[in-house]
């Protein structure tokens, strides 16, 4: 299956087997907000927890924090939320929609990237270039698509930098880009709109009391410093991570669950001497690519991109980019935001924020590292990787379609299911002594209903990696088979060995000295 058309299946898909609900379905909906149905949240749950295994369990040096969402609103004066935190928007005056004008841009310079691929594509067969040839690299590189998708990036990276609105809408003109929805060129001027949500504190709707819902967790870090470095008493370097709730006022919200106006960030910020920051970079750069590959996204889809425009905060920027079904697109952000976020808190509440490093023996502002990947990017990344449909022996010797989720067993909701496979004879009954030993160490589900075979086909769509089927022999030598989801090998194994096979091969510790040993 083509994987472009993975994506409108993996939404139905998602639906079906209980991992994602629109919200609020029941009133048609709101618009780029969701809820994780039963097994959604045990997906999520799984990723979450990984992540936190691998930034904070492993690092002794790295504690955890949990902010709260509404913060006093001069934190977003100082980091310059209230004033900066804005995306140029155009609207076309025929459809009435709203649109960020660097995706807009972005998408016309893919189809000029992709254009010039299929040029160079159809010129390799004519002449016989190999694909990864110097003459099929410089006629792509060459090509005017190509030429063109570099202008047009140039001007797009310095009228975003230079905040320059007119020069954005004249660069849509030049590209004539259409809305869409209405296939007109009909665009109002380019101007800010500002992403965060407000609310009034108290019972009076007064704008003294206008506080935010927070735009990222970062912040509750930052104002944080101080209380866990000595009550902790942390020696920087030293990093603080945070799962937890943020909110942005998207416009133009779409592609599922990629960009929501509710979602949940998984952040960690590193505190590092002045100096230090570029080694320490290039540290939690190759960390954070690792922990992807680990868990099962493949090389091939998972990439660098080098920030060109830098925050003013910062002095290196990188995104570690998935390719969804939609292109490669940002899954998390890795930023060297120097010692601009610590300084503003300082000046803004006039508490000092230096830190006494004893090794130096003077005081100073810690940079920072920050590494922050959107939870449910994640997720989806793993879903649309793992959604197959694949050709499957049936057991009258022919084929059938199965679909499955060939996800990580440790990102996986179900890790086990038990299936009698008959409702009489004792099947159950074992079946549930089964279920009763391993429900405390593993999310596990007992399923009787409907043949054999299709409850196998049921887990294969759920991602179950295993099964564990009870049949007349195991009432005879306290056997069971045990079926793989991804080669769907089956064999037998005593009851009083499931425990250790399981501890074995759903064990995080297990999964990540394999993968730093290869």
């Amino acid at each position: 299956m083509d994987y472009s058309e993975v994506f409108g299946k993996v939404m139905s898909h998602a639906k079906e087997y209980g991992f994602i609900y629109q919200s609020s379905e029941i009133y048609d909906g709101l618009s780029a907000v969701y809820d994780y149905a039963p097994n959604g949240v045990l997906m999520k749950r799984n990723l979450a927890n990984l992540w936190w295994k691998f930034m904070v369990q492993l690092h002794e040096n790295i504690v955890g924090l949990d902010a709260a969402i509404l913060m006093h609103p001069t934190t977003w004066k100082a980091s310059g939320h209230v004033d900066a935190f804005n995306d140029p928007m155009i609207d076309n005056k025929d459809s009435k929609k709203r649109y960020r004008v660097d995706h807009l841009l972005e998408e016309y310079i893919e189809k000029q990237l992709l254009k010039a691929v299929k040029e160079a594509d159809k010129n390799a067969k004519k002449n016989g270039w190999a694909l990864d040839s110097p003459e099929y690299r410089n006629y792509l590189s060459k090509h005017r698509s190509t030429l063109k998708a570099k202008e047009v990036e140039q001007k797009m990276n310095a009228a975003l930098n230079a905040n320059d609105m007119n020069a954005l809408k004249q660069l849509i003109e030049e590209c004539e880009i259409v809305c869409p929805v209405s296939g007109t060129k009909n665009w109002t001027e380019v101007r800010q709109f500002n992403l965060m949500f407000s609310t009034q504190l108290g019972s009076v709707a007064d704008q003294s009391n206008t506080i935010y819902l927070r735009p990222e967790t970062a912040q509750g870090i930052f104002v944080n410093f101080l209380n866990v470095q000595k009550t902790n008493r942390m020696k920087v370097p030293f990093g603080i991570a945070q799962i937890g709730k943020a909110f942005r006022n998207e416009i133009v919200a779409r592609q599922f669950i990629f960009r929501m106006r509710e979602f949940e960030q998984m952040e960690m910020q590193f505190f590092v001497p002045p100096g230090t920051q570029k080694e320490w970079f290039e540290i939690w750069k190759q960390k954070r690519y690792e922990f992807h590959l680990m868990l099962g996204l493949p090389e091939n889809r998972v990439r660098f991109k080098v920030h060109e425009k830098l925050a003013h905060y910062a002095d290196a920027a990188v995104d570690i980019e998935f390719e969804f079904p939609f292109g490669f697109k940002e899954l998390e952000g890795i930023h060297s935001r120097t010692d601009f976020d610590l300084k503003q808190h300082q000046e803004y509440s006039g508490k000092k924020m230096a830190y006494f490093d004893p090794e130096r023996n003077e005081s100073y502002i810690p940079y920072v590292i920050e590494t922050s990947v959107g939870l449910d990017r994640l997720f989806l990344a793993h879903y649309c990787n793992s959604y197959c449909e694949e050709d499957a022996p049936t057991a009258e010797g022919g084929t059938e379609l199965r679909t499955v989720l060939k996800l990580h067993p440790l990102i996986a909701p179900i890790k086990i299911a038990v299936l009698p496979l008959l409702k009489k004879d004792g099947l159950p009954e074992l079946a549930e002594k089964i279920f009763d030993v391993l429900k405390w160490d593993y999310d596990i589900q007992m399923d009787e209903k409907d043949a054999i075979g299709r409850r196998y086909r049921r887990q294969d769509a759920k991602g179950t990696p295993y099964c564990i089927t009870v049949d007349h022999q195991s009432l005879q030598d306290f056997t069971v088979t045990i079926r793989e989801r991804d080669t769907m090998q089956q064999y037998r194994m005593h009851i009083d060995e499931l425990d250790n096979f399981f501890q074995s091969v759903l064990n995080f510790k297990t999964y990540y000295k394999a993968f730093h040993e290869k």
